[in-house]
């Protein structure tokens, strides 16, 4: 299911995986990472307004749509590997440096892009998201059922991917319901896309997951102690999660970035789909900073 009016090409990253991205417009370039469980698809109306006037990268990452799903090796779904491969995926398409937006285990993604190549990464926006360290940090007792999904993926290989194959379309679809607050924002036949991508990539969706309980938290770990920060403007959209998991979301985002802009949204989490005119002026704003 194709973005209307965007042209796809198949380009080959890191350890020769191939990356399904969308390409549209022209002007200053920018790159739009989605989130679980979706697809790129999740920016359609966001790329289509913002390719009136810049080049729009909209690939799968890694693991997930129509991308390659290469076997786990340790490193392999690595949010410092899976921001290479956005490093590199925007130097075949001539861009040295790009803006890079982010929702969910895309704004993982653009994170770890920020703090490793700041010379590549002009402008950074992250979608509803905390970085891992402090997502670990601020789940506690029963608030951190709402993060079931990241507790059962975290566990060893095996036994997730054999729950989560057992029944995909109702665990993924869990999601799609749980996390929208308008669900027509997400049409049956997106709905379906979503869920047989998912469906078909459970063991990489496992292992994205996996790594930022394990090599993620080592990668992070190492940058909160050198005291590496994201020197680029950056702009947080996140829902009011602070307020039910008592945590001051602004805080502990702003150790992170020199350059802060944070806002909560009334959207839900989907928020690219159900407010998209807004993710819009948000990103217009940010890289006019």
């Amino acid at each position: 299911m194709p973005i209307p009016g965007f042209d796809y090409q198949r380009v080959t990253v890191g350890d020769d995986t191939a990356l399904n991205v969308a390409v549209g417009g022209s002007g200053a370039p920018i790159v739009l990472l989605h989130g679980f469980p979706q697809t790129h698809l999740m920016w359609r109306h966001v790329a289509a307004d913002l390719a009136a006037d810049h080049t729009v990268l909209v690939p799968d990452l890694r693991g997930y749509g129509d991308s390659d799903k290469p076997a786990d090796t340790g490193e392999t779904y690595s949010k410092r590997t899976m921001a290479a491969d956005v490093v590199t995926l925007a130097r075949a398409f001539g861009h040295e440096r790009f803006a890079l937006a982010g929702h969910d285990r895309g704004a993982l993604v653009a994170l770890r892009a920020g703090l490793d190549h700041p010379d590549a990464v002009s402008h950074l926006a992250i979608l509803d998201v905390l970085p891992t360290l402090d997502m670990w940090d601020v789940l506690h007792g029963v608030s951190a059922a709402v993060a079931f999904h990241l507790y059962l993926m975290a566990q060893p290989p095996g036994l997730p991917e054999t729950l989560i194959a057992g029944a995909p379309d109702a665990f993924f679809g869990h999601f799609l319901d749980a996390w929208t607050l308008a669900p027509d924002a997400i049409p049956p036949e997106v709905r379906a896309e979503y869920l047989r991508a998912s469906r078909e990539a459970v063991p990489s969706i496992v292992a994205d997951y996996r790594a930022s309980a394990t090599i993620d938290v080592e990668h992070d770990t190492a940058s909160r102690a050198a005291g590496d920060r994201l020197g680029m403007p950056v702009t947080v959209l996140q829902q009011d999660w602070g307020a039910a998991l008592g945590y001051d979301a602004t805080a502990l985002w702003r150790p992170w970035a020199a350059d802060l802009r944070h806002r909560t949204v009334s959207s839900g989490h989907f928020m690219a789909e159900e407010a998209p005119a807004d993710v819009v002026k948000e990103l217009r704003a940010l890289v006019a900073r």
